[in-house]
């Protein structure tokens, strides 16, 4: 896929930028001083919804045609692409079903279904959920909508990439959540484009490896999963994605974190910024802890991708860091 990436996104921010927010990025002197990196935090927490996936639903609905918009669209979810399709489409006023996973948060469920969208829970996995709601979309003569492998997705999120640029022009290293990839493929894509020298790393959690083991294959795999607290980033990558050449070319390198590490992140954020951030929120810290030697001195970026988790969960978590 060739892309004039500035172009596109620079088109896409025209769009959808007078309805996002757009996000702080914000010194950390606390984490600069752990890690002997410069950080900067990059809140996408803060984002509508509570997380960067309103930047990607909402210019994959706009671009929708009349026709699409009028016959209504299916998406599926584990809870914070739900949750950005869902306001995206309301405010479109265009009709969805959400088909969410049983392993879906209570605290995500519980706020999607106050909103309009139609809520169908199904399969024991992300991969299952989207794979029945594509079929569903099919039936219906309906617009599937994926949270990651679609060009206008990827496109919104890498508005994140331009507010980057334009707020601190001289960064040097990115480090990016990574689930299915349609995260770091927009952020990378425009950086790679406008900054000559700039690092962007992906970080996963170790127990859903997907993209790392993919990457390290040469070609999409399946791995053994295990639980993590960054569920929001759970999940296989669906065979034939776009996100995964992107991310092939795109990124410096790849970074698995165990789950200790995680949670000792999100436990650093509360401490030192006062913010409850989910697992996957905290992955980028994680990913910075684990490379402190080759980060030193460094001007780098966390992208804190979301804060949606229950206080009881947050405090299960840091309680067991």
């Amino acid at each position: 896929m060739s892309w004039d990436w500035e172009k596109r996104i620079a088109e896409t921010y025209q769009r959808i930028g007078a309805d996002i927010r757009r996000t702080p990025l914000e010194s950390s002197g606390a984490l600069s001083r752990l890690t002997g990196a410069e950080v900067f935090l990059k809140w996408e927490s803060e984002q509508r919804t509570g997380s960067f996936k309103f930047r990607g639903a909402l210019n994959k609905v706009r671009t929708l045609s009349p026709e699409e918009k009028k016959k209504g669209i299916v998406s599926a979810s584990t809870g914070n692409h739900g949750l950005g399709i869902s306001l995206a489409a309301e405010m479109e006023d265009v009709s969805l079903t959400l088909v969410l996973p049983r392993t879906v948060s209570e605290e995500k469920k519980n706020r999607l279904q106050n909103g309009r969208a139609e809520i169908v829970v199904h399969g024991e996995s992300c991969d299952r959920a989207e794979i029945w709601a594509r079929c569903l979309a099919e039936r219906t003569g309906r617009t599937f909508i994926s949270p990651y492998n679609d060009e206008e997705i990827i496109a919104g999120q890498g508005t994140i990439g331009l507010e980057i640029v334009e707020d601190l022009p001289d960064v040097e290293a990115v480090l990016v959540p990574v689930g299915g990839g349609g995260l770091i493929s927009g952020i990378a894509g425009y950086l790679k484009a406008s900054v000559r020298e700039v690092e962007v790393i992906g970080v996963e959690p170790a127990s859903s490896g997907f993209m790392t083991a993919s990457l390290a294959a040469g070609h999409i795999v399946e791995i053994e999963e295990g639980e993590t607290i960054a569920e929001a980033v759970a999940g296989g990558i669906e065979p034939g994605s776009i996100t995964f050449p992107l991310c092939r070319e795109l990124l410096d390198r790849i970074l698995l974190v165990d789950e200790p590490l995680i949670k000792k992140a999100m436990s650093l954020v509360l401490d030192h910024h006062q913010k409850m951030v989910e697992g996957a929120g905290a992955l980028s810290l994680a990913g910075l802890l684990k490379e402190k030697p080759r980060l030193q001195g460094k001007r780098a970026i966390l992208v804190v991708s979301g804060g949606n988790i229950a206080a009881p969960v947050f405090q299960g978590a840091v309680g067991s860091a």
